[in-house]
């Protein structure tokens, strides 16, 4: 099975037993199926890698892995630098080679688990998912061997939701461009989505929808499938709604979960657009910070 299609299911799962969830009280947890089982790294693909820990904002100890442009012996000279979120399930071992061709095109990836995920320390929920999240990025900005005006973000799934956050919170000084694959508008849309009125039980504070608005002026580029069962199209087609712009929808015909940038059939299709996307981005002149979202 493919790394999409297990990702997918996993996701599935996740959303199907939410009506046992929240009869159980178990809200929060909902979101989150972390384990710590070591699955790959990128040298299974001849990439190299830096293994780095970090703190969060409550000095909650982090993994990630930096792995830089192919071919390029400083960093710093590549196209720009991508953060990736990753999704709800397993760790970004499991979730990595959704990025693994970037470093080929030319870019910087960084790729960390949230708490709870892989070796990072603690145990996920809303407030502190969000301040690792903000907190990587500021960790790929202090880097010295990345170029700090030149940091794109990259988000998947419940990651989409958490890079709009961060980088719409005020999180934004360097930031070219922010691409979302397959997110969902808002905790409440996506729980009402599987049980009728269980959105009472979910709090917002850290929703997609309160922030995307505040991205612009940085480039939004949204990408969903039309198929997706696990979070359906309308999601995006609301975020794009809401967000300013400059902002885009692909809607990718006939794709599931997290399907468009790795399934065979979709080739390099959506790949190519996400890169011809942040290089567009980088091509205009760096944007100013703006005040922190209220």
């Amino acid at each position: 099975m493919s790394v999409p299609r297990r990702l997918a299911r996993l996701a599935g799962r996740a959303l199907l037993a939410l009506p046992l969830l929240l009869l159980g009280g178990c809200v929060e947890s909902m979101f989150y199926y972390p384990d710590r089982v070591r699955y790959e790294t990128p040298d299974a693909l001849g990439l190299r890698y830096e293994r780095v820990r970090f703190q969060s904002t409550d000095g909650t100890a982090l993994s990630g892995w930096f792995i830089p442009a192919a071919g390029r012996a400083d960093p710093r000279e590549a196209k720009g630098t991508v953060i990736h979120f990753h999704g709800n399930a397993q760790n970004m071992s499991s979730h990595w080679r959704f990025v693994a061709w970037l470093p080929k095109q030319d870019f910087n990836v960084f790729v960390f688990d949230y708490r709870g995920y892989g070796d990072s320390e603690g145990k996920p929920e809303p407030r502190g998912v969000f301040e690792d999240s903000s907190s990587a990025i500021d960790h790929v900005r202090s880097r010295a061997d990345v170029d700090p005006a030149r940091l794109l973000v990259f988000g998947q799934s419940l990651g989409g939701t958490n890079a709009i956050a961060a980088v719409g919170a005020g999180n934004r000084a360097g930031v070219r461009a922010v691409a979302i694959e397959s997110t969902f508008y808002s905790y409440s849309s996506i729980a009402n989505d599987k049980v009728s009125g269980a959105g009472l039980l979910v709090g917002d504070r850290y929703a997609a929808s309160k922030y995307v608005a505040a991205l612009s002026p940085i480039p939004l580029l949204l990408i969903h499938g039309t198929a997706d069962a696990v979070i359906p199209v309308d999601h995006s087609r609301r975020l794009l709604a809401d967000a300013r712009e400059p902002k885009r929808l692909i809607e990718v015909p006939g794709a599931g979960h997290l399907e468009p940038m790795s399934e065979a059939r979709f080739g390099t299709t959506y790949q190519r657009a996400l890169a011809e996307f942040f290089e567009a981005a980088l091509a205009t002149a760096p944007i100013a910070p703006t005040p922190p979202a209220r």
